[in-house]
């Protein structure tokens, strides 16, 4: 009987304990459902009333609202910002080409601020800041959790003051110090240069507000230096961090829509179909249909990518270089009562064929990394390939050597001849104006 009484007490406490921890976890599951907007409204209301009341010092309401609007668009994705005056004014200020700073295009990637690329003859590019570094500290700042606009802020100044900013690169153990001295960034948007007889060159840095009609001018001038006729183009959109679409338009649209062909150049996309905005190629005249080749690497992004892509998908140029870096999302600038401004991510870029830039970027048609010539044959590092003539024993030659089937390369300027992406894409034009003259159809 005692036996049977003791089984029954402890059936009932076992009960009684899973009912117990039903209820608990019940609890917690409640607990952690998401709030309704409603709850969600009245929590934000809460932390402001007790911010107000029990932290340690007083607050401004205008900047726990101003906190409260950065953080809410920091947690939408890395380019999304609310824009201060001053941040307002300076964006205005860096798209037409000047301002105070490092030379620097950033982003932030895998929660890390990394380098997109460079600007060229800055600080930055020439104390060798290169695409892909992680910006860890900036000055005494470390940059975790830091937001675009505020590194921004940090790295821009007047011209002569100095910025130490650390740098994480893969083959570095630890990050490394660079001291730069601001200097006023002007960036030229391109700059133009005939390699030899023929056969053009023009580098796009960034678009600005005239790159598209800078860059007809540039054409116009490359073919009154070849007599009239260009044979062949590299259109150098490395290290490219993008700037105004409708720039990179103007200069896609010398090169497509010939002849009634299909004039798409690229489209944006957002969250309803009408938000859909095609942008076309006009009608009229468009450049003759010489060799083309577009150069980029992994700090080509945005706009440029948008140029490659289309230039690509329309099979007038081949691109050649490394993958892209992948921005394919349009940003938006609203302008805000106060001076203020909005950068809002509307909608993603996609090239004629459909093609999604964002986070995939441009894949070169011929993948070209960069790398360094070897050294002439009889110096150090020389890697000249092993030849008859090495061998020992060898026979000589009974006749004199024959003269060379095709033209050497042509003695380009220093600033081009060490560059062995842009070699090799001159070698393409070379050797596709070689086919067209012996009867081939590249």
């Amino acid at each position: 009987m005692t036996r049977t009484r003791t089984k029954i007490a402890l059936l009932a406490l076992c009960v009684t304990l899973l009912l117990v921890a039903g209820v608990w976890l019940l609890k917690q599951q409640r607990a952690a459902e998401p709030l309704s907007e409603e709850a969600v409204l009245k929590l934000f209301s809460e932390v402001v009333t007790l911010v107000r009341q029990s932290y340690v010092e007083k607050v401004e309401d205008k900047k726990l609202m101003q906190g409260a609007i950065t953080g809410m668009l920091a947690a939408l994705d890395p380019h999304s910002a609310f824009l201060p005056p001053t941040s307002f004014q300076e964006m205005r200020v860096s798209t037409s080409g000047e301002f105070g700073g490092l030379g620097i295009e950033i982003t932030i990637k895998d929660g890390k601020l990394t380098v997109v690329s460079p600007i060229e003859d800055t600080p930055a590019f020439r104390a060798g800041i290169k695409a892909g570094d992680h910006i860890v500290r900036i000055g005494d700042e470390p940059t975790r959790g830091m937001s675009i606009n505020n590194a921004v802020k940090r790295m821009r100044g007047e011209k002569g003051t100095k910025v130490t900013i650390h740098i994480m690169r893969q083959e570095f153990a630890e990050p490394r110090p660079f001291t730069l001295a601001r200097d006023i960034i002007k960036v030229r948007s391109l700059r133009s240069a005939t390699l030899m007889p023929g056969f053009g060159y023009i580098r796009i840095a960034q678009f600005q507000e005239r790159t598209g009609n800078d860059f007809i001018a540039a054409l116009d001038k490359l073919r009154a230096e070849s007599n009239g006729t260009l044979k062949g183009l590299v259109l150098d959109l490395r290290n490219n961090p993008g700037g105004l679409l409708e720039q990179a338009v103007a200069v896609a649209n010398s090169f497509i829509g010939e002849g009634g062909s299909d004039p798409l150049i690229v489209y944006t996309k957002g969250r309803t179909e009408s938000s859909r905005t095609v942008f076309n190629a006009s009608i009229g005249p468009k450049e003759p249909l010489y060799p083309m080749v577009v150069l980029i690497n992994g700090g080509s992004a945005s706009a440029s990518e948008i140029v490659a892509g289309a230039l690509q998908d329309h099979k007038r140029a081949v691109v050649m270089g490394t993958q892209s870096f992948g921005k394919g999302s349009v940003q938006s600038v609203l302008p805000l009562r106060g001076g203020n401004g909005l950068l809002l991510t509307t909608a993603r870029y996609y090239t004629p064929s459909g093609r999604s830039i964002q986070a995939k970027g441009i894949t070169p048609d011929i993948h070209v990394p960069q790398r360094d010539f070897a050294e002439p044959d009889g110096k150090k590092g020389s890697r000249r390939e092993l030849r008859e003539e090495d061998l020992l024993n060898h026979f000589d030659s009974d006749r004199s050597p024959e003269p060379p089937s095709a033209e050497p390369l042509p003695k380009l300027a220093s600033q081009y001849r060490k560059d062995f992406q842009l070699v090799r894409a001159l070698e393409l034009l070379r050797g596709w104006e070689t086919l067209r003259r012996i009867g081939h159809k590249p």
